[in-house]
């Protein structure tokens, strides 16, 4: 299996070579064969230093190999898809597993700024790609990138403008890994520490916002996108009417169920006192009681809980498909486990509005559940209420019991 996977690195890193060599894009000068090749140097080092499995090794040089492959394509897509993109081509035509591709995809698209890695594997993958930050070629790999980004957006970027987008960016930026920060935070700061000396001004605020020069793949964070913190302020004020209204309809919805499981017991037990005594009204109460115990059914599965089998994967956490606010899905998780997970979820932005959305639809869902249930029980209970008071007064009035009727029906049936 190991020279299987050398086996297969080696074609990947021919292909690849390939790509870049045959790419014909102009300007292409910083995301090249040669900054691809230290990013893989730099995904062997950590994964040394972390003693990395057979498997995880093999997905993140793969990553690492085809994470800047989209820039040798054109497309409408951003870099990072293509790259992606490039990566399942090649993964397919040599049939590797599924797992083994969508833990690849993973990787690249973590590296999509923001950067919101979830495994260690994808720490790691971050933390290579940007490795260059603490390096004493820094200033040379800057300028390359600087003009290659003059050549896509088709103007010179001014000096100051450049220093600021790379200030701006080392504010937020930061290394996953237990690695990237004891061993590449060191020379990183160094950078950034020459970067501040050398800009002058420093309150002078570029119109633009500057620090998307250097990713502009990424677009802009949701935390500086129209709105600001009003949009914040809104989406989270909607999510709290919404999960707040989902809760008052189900809590209103088991109050009705149990009314009605009241109602049909009282009855229930009324009516086969009755069977029990007398079957002078042996049909009309047939079918009261019919009709209460289907109702009374009914009642109970909308009230009825589901149980989910409460544990989730690292894969599932990967794939962001885990519902972490819902308690079904984690309560046979150790505390250990489930820390982690939601320190991956609260760290990702995209996955934490994601469950978000998914705990308000599928609170939703119940709620949708129980009234559909509810409403099938009280349809039961109202037109068996009206067979069985039809039956009492059509035996009544032909005389079917053989016995002639001087009192009233409810207190024939209730003596």
């Amino acid at each position: 299996m190991i020279d299987a996977n050398e086996q297969l690195l080696v074609a990947a890193q021919t292909h690849v070579m390939d790509l870049f060599r045959q790419t014909n894009r102009p300007g292409l000068v910083f995301h090249t064969w040669q900054q691809t090749e230290e990013v893989v140097n730099s995904c062997h080092e950590m994964a040394n230093y972390y003693h990395l499995g057979e498997e995880d090794r093999l997905v993140l040089l793969l990553a690492a190999l085809f994470h800047n492959t989209g820039y040798c394509t054109e497309g409408v897509e951003a870099p990072v898809e293509r790259s992606i993109a490039q990566a399942r081509l090649f993964l397919q035509s040599h049939k590797i597993s599924e797992t083994v591709r969508q833990r690849v995809v993973s990787c690249i698209k973590a590296t999509a700024m923001p950067q919101m890695p979830v495994s260690l594997v994808e720490q790691i993958l971050c933390d290579a790609a940007l490795a260059y930050f603490s390096k004493e070629t820094f200033a040379e790999q800057t300028r390359l990138l600087r003009q290659e980004q003059e050549a896509r957006i088709g103007r010179k970027i001014g000096a100051k403008e450049w220093r600021r987008a790379n200030v701006d960016f080392f504010k937020t930026h930061r290394y996953f890994t237990e690695y990237g920060q004891e061993k590449l935070q060191p020379g990183k700061d160094e950078n950034r520490w020459k970067l501040s000396k050398k800009k002058k001004r420093t309150e002078q605020i570029i119109a633009e916002q500057p620090a998307f020069l250097l990713y502009p793949q990424a677009g802009m964070p949701p935390a500086v996108k129209k709105g600001g913190k009003e949009t914040e302020k809104g989406v989270q004020t909607m999510v709290r009417i919404t999960s707040g209204n989902h809760m008052e309809l189900s809590s209103l919805a088991d109050k009705k169920a149990n009314i009605l499981i009241t109602v049909n017991s009282i009855i229930l037990s009324l009516l086969l006192h009755r069977l029990t005594v007398s079957t002078q009204y042996v049909w009309p109460v047939g079918i009261l009681v019919l009709s209460c115990l289907v109702s009374d059914t009914f009642s109970i599965l909308a009230t009825r809980p589901s149980v989910s089998s409460g544990k989730f994967t690292e894969e599932d956490i990967r794939n962001k498909r885990t519902n972490l606010l819902f308690f079904g899905n984690f309560y046979q998780m150790s505390l250990s486990d489930y820390q982690w997970a939601m320190k991956q979820m609260m760290e990702d932005r995209e996955y934490l509005y994601g469950t978000i959305q998914m705990d308000t639809y599928f609170l939703g869902l119940v709620v949708a559940k129980k009234y559909r249930l509810l409403r099938i029980a009280y349809t039961v209970f109202m037109i068996g209420m009206l067979a069985a008071v039809l039956a009492f007064l059509l035996m009544a009035i032909l005389g079917t019991n053989g016995h002639a009727h001087h009192e009233s029906l409810s207190a024939a049936f209730f003596r």
